[in-house]
């Protein structure tokens, strides 16, 4: 009796600006496609596999660091630590999506290149150490007002929210979109309007994954973004 192939999981990533709602979102979409029978789990970088071991990579502990404002790195070598964090999850992630769990990640190889090329690194550059990285089967960016995202809870307490940096990262941000991305306007929405905005296209990017086999980040040699 021959045993049937468990279904791909979905590779879903968040990503927008800092404070835009991105976390709290990851975490309702994992909960709601596990209380709908799908198997699923919550990453962020940098990180390991769950909100409740934040940063617990040796890289991640680093990085967690530098984020805190607590240490100070070249800009190359952060962006290759941050890099080499997600590429030292690569094997955990490609088990699990092959196992049929679907990821929900926060923030993944798109902040890299936007967040690096907006301190004015090449995002040919930026780009070539994630190249070969699981490649998403759809990005939800978050978009909001500058004006608004200054007023969020928690903005400035680290590094890199400061609203000039943040608008540049936003315009590198536009620069990398592509086909398997879907841009929502997250302005002047409840977390439960949002949330439900969000859940059906999640939906459908993890039935149309089931069947496909999962891709490979391949970056085109680009011009530099904003800077």
């Amino acid at each position: 009796m021959s045993v049937k192939k468990a279904c791909r999981g979905a590779l879903i990533v968040l990503e927008g600006c800092d404070r835009v709602g991105k976390t709290t979102q990851a975490k309702l979409l994992v909960e709601s496609l596990k209380n709908n029978g799908k198997p699923a789990q919550l990453m962020n970088f940098p990180v390991s596999f769950s909100i409740q071991v934040y940063r617990t990579t040796a890289i991640g502990k680093m990085l967690d660091q530098y984020l805190k404002q607590s240490q100070e790195l070249d800009d190359h070598a952060v962006h290759l630590l941050f890099s080499a964090n997600r590429w030292e999850c690569v094997s955990s992630m490609e088990k699990l999506l092959q196992e049929g769990t679907t990821l929900v990640v926060d923030r993944y190889s798109d902040s890299g290149i936007a967040f690096s090329a907006a301190k004015g690194l090449p995002v040919s550059w930026c780009a070539a150490s994630d190249s070969g990285l699981p490649r998403p089967d759809l990005v939800l960016f978050l978009t909001l007002g500058g004006t608004e995202l200054s007023s969020r809870g928690g903005y400035g307490q680290e590094r890199y929210e400061e609203d000039s940096f943040q608008q540049r990262v936003m315009r590198n941000y536009n620069e990398l979109k592509r086909d398997y991305w879907n841009v929502v306007n997250a302005d002047e929405k409840s977390v439960e309007q949002l949330h439900s905005e969000l859940l059906p296209l999640v939906t459908s990017a993890v039935a149309a994954a089931e069947d496909k086999p999962l891709l490979t980040l391949d970056w085109p040699k680009a011009d530099n973004p904003e800077t």
